[in-house]
């Protein structure tokens, strides 16, 4: 066998063998664990809630890196283009990032393909209010005035093109109705327009409406989640207000470059899930509605790909363009 052939030989198997190898010694340095959203918000919160254990569980310092802009699309590319070597990870949503796929025309990564999945952190519910002015107690009696007033009900988001938005107009499409769309800037900008009657209803995360909720002053009638809310227990779910298969919620995942070696995915995973069931950390997000649920790598791959169809017809059908 030729000299050269021999080489070559040897210096693939060198390379197949450090693989494990380092798979092996990780983590050896820091980890920086992107967050696609400003500070404060609701990823921020769980990237430094979850990445402070995670790095007392693997030894070394996770950093997070706030890297907003373009739909939560700037940080999650940086991450996608990533060196896959577990050094670099990212904590975002599954539906947010879903949506982003659908939604922009042109992205320097494929979601369903440029991560390597590790789990599912947690979720928070999205829920329909109105305002007691509207005088709808009940899903139903929300769809039988959009059908009476076609056109005339408004319902408000936080911006077009984001969750929110097509969320309402999910619901157009299931309960077979047309109400206007008013978008906002956000949720605080929203707010006083649905307190005052001013717009008609929202299909929002639950958070900033719930002490309003709970003063009377808004009216949940439905959360868009498969079991009840642990926080309005008497609020029917949108499937059993009569809307088969009406989910949407904010929720948070941790996601590696694709082509990590699976024993990095597996190590991550594998300290990711016990760190859900600290007390103190189930306590700090669920202070903020957000409720821990891990996952498999596997599940949350199907997860992601269900979620990018789902929106991907929703856009459609809808005739949403990018502004």
């Amino acid at each position: 066998m030729p000299k050269f052939i021999r080489l070559l030989i040897a210096t693939g198997m060198f390379a197949i063998a450090t693989v494990p190898a380092l798979a092996q010694s990780y983590p050896a340095r820091p980890i920086r664990l992107i967050a696609p959203f400003p500070p404060g918000g609701g990823v921020d919160i769980v990237a430094r809630t979850v990445g402070e254990k995670l790095g007392g569980r693997l030894g070394q310092t996770v950093v997070v890196d706030n890297r907003p802009g373009a739909g939560a699309t700037l940080g999650t590319g940086i991450a996608a283009k990533s060196t896959p070597d577990g050094y670099t990870l990212l904590v975002a949503p599954v539906i947010g990032l879903a949506i982003a796929h659908a939604y922009y025309r042109k992205l320097s990564y494929d979601l369903r393909q440029d991560f390597a999945p590790v789990s599912k952190i947690g979720f928070g519910t999205v829920v329909m209010v109105v305002p007691p002015s509207l005088g709808a107690n009940s899903v139903k009696d929300v769809i039988a005035l959009a059908k009476a007033k076609p056109g005339l009900l408004t319902f408000a988001s936080s911006g077009t093109g984001g969750l929110i938005h097509l969320t309402g107009e999910m619901f157009k499409q299931m309960a077979g109705v047309n109400i206007t769309h008013v978008p906002y800037k956000g949720t605080a900008q929203l707010l006083p327009d649905l307190l005052d009657g001013r717009v008609s209803m929202t299909i929002d995360s639950l958070p900033a409406h719930i002490p309003h909720i709970k003063a009377g002053r808004l009216r949940a009638l439905g959360v868009a989640r498969k079991t009840r809310s642990a926080q309005l227990p008497e609020v029917p779910t949108m499937i059993e207000a009569g809307l088969p298969g009406f989910e949407s919620y904010t929720d948070y995942a941790l996601y590696a470059p694709a082509g990590t070696a699976r024993m990095i995915v597996d190590r991550l995973n594998k300290e990711t899930i016990p760190v859900l069931q600290l007390a103190d950390v189930r306590a700090k997000l669920d202070g903020i509605g957000i409720e821990v649920a891990g996952s498999t790598p596997e599940a949350l791959q199907k997860e992601v790909v269900d979620e990018v169809a789902k929106w991907t017809k929703v856009i459609k059908d809808a005739g949403i363009k990018q502004e």
